[in-house]
């Protein structure tokens, strides 16, 4: 993939389209050894961007995955909804082409099932953003906590544990 920066930008206003790709490509090596190693499908959990990967891992690879579980993650318009979108549109790049790529890859949905935790105090990602409107076997499960909190909460911790301790015949039967 070739990504070239727009009229009197840099290479900066490009990292989000040239990082999240190459990233993707190592979790996905990742997500293949580990189901390999376990001869079964993984639980893929993300946080912020960890949760659009881990999302696209299961997109990409979903006979690996079984099942999603992200954390104040921007699954609808990425950046843009978040508190860096003005730091990214004053580095040039077109949040807008951002999202209509986004909304492209969320026509092909997710099989695999997914559990969006998010926050309406987020403070990082606007909650809706977190709402998964594509996949057909999603829980949304609202939590009180700042985005920074969406990694040290009991909560999430107890939602995540509930989550995963549910055997994979249960979990793919809500599918």
């Amino acid at each position: 993939m070739l990504v070239l920066p727009g009229f009197g930008t840099g290479d900066a206003s490009t990292a989000v389209l040239r990082d999240v790709p190459a990233l993707l490509a190592r979790v996905l090596e990742r997500l293949d050894h580990i189901a390999a190693e376990a001869r079964r499908p993984v639980a893929l959990i993300g946080w912020s961007l960890g949760g659009v990967l881990a999302r696209e891992a299961a997109r990409e690879r979903p006979a690996a995955a079984r099942l999603v579980i992200t954390l104040g993650s921007p699954v609808i318009g990425g950046p843009k909804y978040t508190a860096v979108a003005g730091f990214y549109r004053l580095q040039g790049l077109d949040l807008d082409a951002v999202e209509a790529q986004i909304e492209d890859r969320n026509r092909q949905p997710l099989a695999t099932p997914v559990t969006a935790i998010y926050s309406r105090s987020d403070g990082v990602v606007a909650w809706r953003a977190c709402i998964d409107r594509h996949t057909p076997d999603v829980d949304h499960v609202e939590v009180a906590v700042t985005h920074l909190g969406l990694g040290f909460s009991p909560r999430v911790f107890e939602i995540i544990a509930k989550r995963l301790a549910r055997p994979e015949a249960a979990v793919r039967a809500r599918a």
